[in-house]
């Protein structure tokens, strides 16, 4: 069995390159028999954080992780002129990226934002995706529909923060901000609940991406984007299995307003993760991997 420490086997350089409406895509992958998993990031990160998942689930799957497009190292092409940053665009790329890539359905993976690609995939795309996993699911705070069951001052906070970013001048300052290591260790020290996952060698992966020609512009317009799927959406026709792992101790995605999707007759199961933040496969890898690995290879065989 592949212990804990062998992720060091898995290059963080050499990555793959994957050339998606000729834009390229980066990846990675591990493992050459068995089912198809390929697991998808959250917001501002890459493959690079399933770095400790990759080749644990490689021992018995097919396992690649993508960087969405705006993300990682893949391409950041300019929003509404080159790309639209939705949902639906993303799910897509994972749809395609089974089909050219994996070369068949999969077992689809996501953390974040990544949740919501992931089910997005799955009821677009239903003939490419064997089953949904989501750590952590974006609740979409900032969508319109949301925005408006918040008390006024929290409503009118959230539009005023919105529309001040918009601006290309203020938002490229704030960016440059919070891409600085001490910040970004800051805010990974409020989502992380074990401190010591926050590493140098993380608060890396993360910031080498924002220093690309396009990441502040795919930045804001994600900011900026309020429209598109909610999970609550998107869960009652979700056409394949579905479980849900969950950090009990995210600050930003709050697990009672999550608890009721365990009701939908599509998931399997909630899975709360106790003592975990917000990104249980980086955090708590020892957790999250042997749940996984059973779940897929239960509905792989």
């Amino acid at each position: 069995m592949v212990q804990f420490s062998s992720i060091n086997s898995l290059s963080l350089t050499d990555e793959k390159t994957w050339m998606w409406r000729g834009f390229p895509i980066a990846y990675q992958s591990y493992g050459e028999t068995g089912p198809a998993v390929v697991l998808v990031h959250g917001f501002g990160a890459s493959w690079r954080h399933w770095r400790k998942n990759i080749p644990f689930l490689g021992q018995n799957c097919r396992c690649y992780a993508l960087d969405l497009i705006g993300f990682g190292g893949s391409a950041k092409p300019s929003p509404k002129q080159d790309i639209d940053y939705t949902f639906e665009t993303w799910g897509q790329q994972v749809a395609d990226f089974c089909q050219e890539v994996a070369g068949s359905p999969a077992f689809l993976v996501g953390n974040s934002i990544g949740g919501v690609v992931v089910m997005q995939a799955a009821v677009s795309y239903p003939q490419w995706v064997l089953g949904v996993a989501v750590l952590n699911c974006s609740l979409r705070l900032l969508h319109e529909r949301k925005q408006a069951t918040l008390s006024w001052y929290r409503r009118v906070g959230a539009a005023f923060a919105q529309r001040i970013l918009a601006n290309q001048g203020i938002g490229s300052l704030f960016f440059q901000q919070i891409a600085k290591p001490r910040t970004v260790r800051r805010i990974l020290l409020q989502a992380y609940h074990r401190s010591e996952a926050v590493t140098d060698e993380l608060i890396d992966i993360l910031l080498k991406p924002a220093q690309d020609e396009g990441a502040v512009a795919v930045f804001l317009a994600f900011i900026a984007y309020s429209q598109g799927p909610l999970p609550e959406d998107l869960l009652p026709i979700l056409p394949c299995p579905t479980i849900f792992l969950w950090g009990t101790e995210d600050p930003w995605e709050n697990i009672e307003l999550a608890r009721e999707w365990a009701n939908y007759p599509n998931v399997e199961q909630f899975i709360p993760l106790e003592g975990v933040g917000h990104c249980p496969q980086d955090e708590a890898p020892e957790l999250v991997n042997p749940i996984l690995q059973e779940w897929i290879l239960r509905h792989g065989s």
